[in-house]
């Protein structure tokens, strides 16, 4: 239901209130309303009480009565859960999910510079990008969170719903973000969304975001075989080879790779369970060694290049450069 209500809102986004497109910068935001309300109205009223165990999980707003059972204010501090461990084999993992996460974010980078309507962004900016990554992943194991930072996939498929490209905005959103986690019923609040409307919004998004990549191939040859195969080879096997990785592990209760030596299976099980790092691994390594010689135009190398340096299009000053002159701290190259 959720997807069809943003759907239609693609079809409604010519109307307008005041000269503001309602449906077309907040279509995402009053689909969730209107769906969790009719939700929270199914639960207060008992239409779940005799539904199968999987369905009330999945679509009670009151789960764990998450919102009645959390505190109003609670101030996060470093190291409340206790000092940190450090274990050598667990490291191995943590550095294949690191390199996981650089490389889905720096496919994240490119898709939001093209829905905001800049350049490529350089290396240096995608350098930059995953410094400040960094700095999120120590701040999260200071404080005891479950998960490291990355980029939000969900806010760049945003970025081109909404048609809202603005740093400010970022900013602003930023800081009630940081004000918000000190109230603990405001996180409950959102934890109460039943995980459906959390899938729709995904197939929505994640959807516009891969459509934002595979429109990087217009740059390239796809009349040429060579193309094909590389683009078909890497699509299905990154998608093939994580499903295995997957229904492997739900039947083994360990994953493909599976040593004596733990290290080594985090490792690779985690680099594998990727779908962007499986594809990007196989086209990479065809595209670089598959007639590579004679195929510079038809790989769109020719576009490509006045992209890698900051100065190689006058337009990077205007989208890469860093507010309230930080860029004498992050020099461009």
């Amino acid at each position: 239901m959720l997807i069809l209500f943003i759907i239609c809102s693609q079809y409604l986004k010519g109307f307008q209130t005041k000269q503001l497109p309602i449906l077309e910068r907040f279509a995402l935001l009053i689909s969730i309303t209107v769906i969790w309300a009719y939700a929270h109205l199914l639960t207060a009223s008992g239409a779940y009480k005799h539904r199968p165990e999987i369905t009330q999980i999945n679509c009670r707003t009151d789960k764990a009565y998450l919102i009645s059972s959390a505190p109003w204010i609670k101030i996060p501090y470093p190291l409340q859960w206790g000092a940190p461990t450090f274990d050598a084999g667990h490291c191995f993992g943590m550095m294949a999910a690191v390199f996981v996460s650089l490389i889905e974010s720096t496919g994240a980078y490119k898709a939001a510079s093209r829905l905001a309507s800049a350049t490529p962004p350089p290396a240096h900016v995608l350098s930059r990008g995953i410094g400040w990554q960094g700095i999120g992943i120590l701040l999260d194991g200071l404080f005891g969170t479950l998960t490291g930072s990355t980029v939000s996939v969900e806010n760049i498929g945003l970025l081109g719903s909404t048609r809202v490209g603005s740093r400010r905005v970022i900013q602003i959103a930023a800081g009630f973000m940081i004000f918000f986690s000190i109230l603990g019923k405001f996180g409950a609040l959102f934890a109460s969304i039943p995980f459906p409307i959390f899938g729709a919004v995904y197939c929505v998004l994640f959807g516009l975001v891969a459509s934002v990549g595979l429109s990087f191939l217009q740059f390239t040859n796809m009349n040429s075989m060579r193309n094909l195969f590389i683009t078909g080879v890497a699509f299905f096997l990154g998608l093939s080879v994580p499903e295995y990785f997957r229904e492997y592990t739900a039947k083994a209760y360990h994953g493909p790779a599976h040593t004596r030596a733990g290290w080594f299976n985090d490792f690779l099980n985690t680099i594998f369970f990727s779908a962007p790092t499986v594809a990007l691994i196989i086209a990479v390594f065809l595209d670089n060694t598959l007639d590579y010689k004679d195929s510079a135009r038809d790989r769109g190398m020719p576009w490509w290049v006045k992209f890698r340096t900051f100065k190689g299009d006058s337009r990077n000053e205007e989208f890469y450069t860093l507010p309230f002159n930080l860029n004498r701290f992050f020099p461009p190259s």
